[in-house]
């Protein structure tokens, strides 16, 4: 399962990665959890956190241009959904990894699945 927005929350580690004001609307922020990169796009001012990686190549998905909530990798054009992580167009044909991304006190976090 690459759709861990949908993991019980008992599932999740929360870590916090910066102050929400720092991620405005139409906006996106780059981050590393290990050796995980993730892209956080705040879309009409939801959050949304997936791998920041494309699957049919392994290029960096987060530069591509974002549409509705399709973004498309700079590299090929395949196309992936914010929101789940699901491939929405070729030549990609597996799911990147959707994070649970909550504010806490005005501090984004994003959740990972627990060890």
């Amino acid at each position: 399962m690459f759709n861990y927005t949908q993991l019980e929350e008992e599932k999740v580690d929360f870590l916090e990665i910066a102050p929400e004001s720092e991620l405005p609307n139409g906006e996106r922020m780059f981050v590393d959890i290990g050796d995980t990169p993730i892209v956080i796009f705040n879309i009409a001012g939801k959050l949304y956190a997936i791998g920041d990686v494309c699957t049919h190549d392994d290029g960096p998905l987060g530069d591509g241009d974002l549409e509705d909530f399709n973004v498309a990798c700079p590299r090929h054009g395949a196309e992936f959904d914010v929101r789940t992580g699901k491939v929405t167009s070729m030549p990609a044909v597996v799911d990147i990894p959707a994070y649970p991304v909550r504010v806490v006190n005005g501090t984004i976090e994003i959740g990972v699945p627990k060890e």
